[in-house]
């Protein structure tokens, strides 16, 4: 949706957890297991993060 004016919106926080959703896919695509361990769900989640500073 774009409002008068012509300038978009977006919200940054879901832009974030769309693509940290996309990080576990891609994990998951890639693991030999059928599920991923919660040690490897955190270790992408945290990677995905970014700095915390």
């Amino acid at each position: 949706m774009t409002p008068a004016g012509g300038a978009t919106v977006q919200d940054y926080v879901a832009l974030a957890e769309i693509e940290l959703c996309g990080e576990l896919i891609i994990a998951a695509s890639a693991a030999h297991e059928d599920r991923l361990s919660q040690d490897r769900i955190d270790e992408v989640l945290l990677a995905g993060s970014g700095p915390t500073a």
